[in-house]
C-alpha cells in the first residue's frame, strides 16, 4: 500500500460529472419528531447544553449559548414510537460540531460529571462521541482535527475508527467548567442509513453535488463539500430489508443545506431536476433562494441560501416542475 500523503486543499475527492456544490457550502439546522416536548427540551438543555429559543406547544428551536442561529428543532407528535435500533432507514445520527478540542473536553468532563456513558472513535479528522436522545435519535458530538494533519490514499481521505485519548481532550479543557455549548456550534455533518450505496452516491453526488471522500470505508460512503471531510455519511448497516421510518416514528424529518447565493440554489435544483429528483419550491420564498428534495429513501433536505427566511421550519413546500419524470 502506498504511503499516506498530506490531504492538502485539492488532492483528494472525486468531484461529481456535472453540477458540484460551492465553496462556503455548510450545514444548517435539523428537524427531529419526538414524543413528549418537555422531555426532549430536558435532554438537549441539560445534557447537551443547548438553549430554547422559541416554544410552542408541539415545536421548539433551541440554538447554542452565545447564539440565535437555530441548530434543532423538535416536533412532537404525541405517541411516537422510539426509533428503532435496527431495520430502519433514515437517521444513523446527526453530529454537532464544536469549535475546538478544548470545547469536546469540556463536554466529555460534563458528561463524566452528570454520569452519562458515550461511546468514542478517534476518526483521523476529527474526535467524536455518540450518546442518543430520549427517543432513540443518534447524535454525534465532535471536534475536527487540524486540517493539516488529515492524510490521504491517493484520491481517498483517510478515516478510522481508533480509541479515543480522553486524558488528553481532558487536558486540553483546561480548568474552565462547560457552560453548555459554545458560540461557534454548528451541525457538522447528517449520517443516514440508505439502501444501497451506488443509488446514494447517484442522488447525493452526481445530483446534489458532493465530492465523494471516502468510499472503502465498510458498507459506507461520505460526501463533502469545499474540502470537507464529509458533510453527509450513507451506509447500509441496517440491512437489506431495512424500511423508511413511519409517520408515527420518532425520526429525522429534515436537514439542510446553506449556500452562499441563490444561483447556487438554482443551479442545485436544476441538477435535481434534471436527474429526476423531486424539486419543491417554498411557499413565499423568492424563486430560487429555497427548496426542499427527498431523497430515494424519504428523508427531506431543504437547500437555501443564506439570504433565505429563518427558521425554515414555518415554510412549507410546493412542487416545482421538473425536467424528467420523478423516479
Amino acid at each position: 500500500m502506498p504511503e499516506p500523503q498530506p490531504a492538502t486543499v485539492g488532492s483528494y475527492g472525486e468531484p461529481p460529472r456535472g453540477f458540484r456544490l460551492p465553496a462556503g457550502t455548510a450545514l444548517g439546522g435539523v428537524g427531529l419528531q419526538v414524543a413528549d416536548l418537555g422531555r426532549s427540551i430536558l435532554f438537549y438543555e441539560r445534557t447537551l447544553g443547548f438553549r430554547t429559543i422559541s416554544r410552542g406547544t408541539a415545536h421548539a428551536v433551541l440554538a447554542a449559548q452565545g447564539s440565535d442561529a437555530p441548530l434543532i428543532e423538535l416536533h412532537a407528535r404525541e405517541g411516537a414510537r422510539p426509533m428503532a435500533p435496527h431495520g430502519r432507514l433514515g437517521l444513523f445520527h446527526f453530529a454537532i460540531l464544536l469549535p475546538d478540542r478544548a470545547s469536546l473536553g469540556r463536554f466529555v468532563g460534563h458528561l463524566s460529571a452528570i454520569g452519562v456513558r458515550a461511546g468514542a472513535g478517534d476518526h483521523l479528522v476529527s474526535e467524536a462521541f455518540y450518546l442518543s436522545d430520549p427517543d432513540g435519535l443518534g447524535i454525534e458530538v465532535y471536534a475536527d482535527r487540524p486540517r493539516a494533519s488529515w492524510r490521504r490514499n491517493g484520491r481517498e481521505l483517510m478515516m478510522a475508527t481508533d480509541p479515543v485519548d480522553i486524558g488528553g481532550l481532558i487536558e486540553a479543557a483546561g480548568d474552565e467548567p462547560w457552560n453548555g455549548m459554545p458560540a461557534g456550534t454548528v451541525i457538522g455533518h447528517v449520517h443516514l442509513h440508505v439502501g444501497d450505496l451506488a443509488r446514494a452516491a447517484e442522488f447525493f453526488s452526481e445530483a446534489l453535488g458532493f465530492d465523494r471522500t471516502v468510499w472503502t470505508y465498510p458498507g459506507a460512503l461520505f460526501f463533502g463539500a469545499d474540502g470537507y471531510h464529509h458533510h453527509l455519511g450513507a451506509n447500509v448497516w441496517a440491512g437489506s430489508g431495512a424500511l423508511p421510518p413511519e409517520a408515527h416514528d420518532a425520526r429525522l424529518l429534515e436537514w439542510t443545506i446553506d449556500l452562499s447565493d441563490a444561483e447556487s440554489v438554482a443551479a442545485a435544483a436544476k441538477s435535481l431536476a434534471d436527474a429526476g429528483f423531486p424539486v419543491e419550491r417554498v411557499a413565499g420564498a423568492t424563486e430560487f433562494d429555497e427548496f426542499v428534495t427527498h431523497d430515494p429513501w424519504e428523508t427531506s433536505i431543504r437547500v437555501r441560501s443564506l439570504r433565505a427566511p429563518q427558521p425554515h421550519s414555518a415554510a412549507a413546500p410546493t412542487t416545482w416542475p421538473s425536467s424528467s419524470p420523478s423516479p
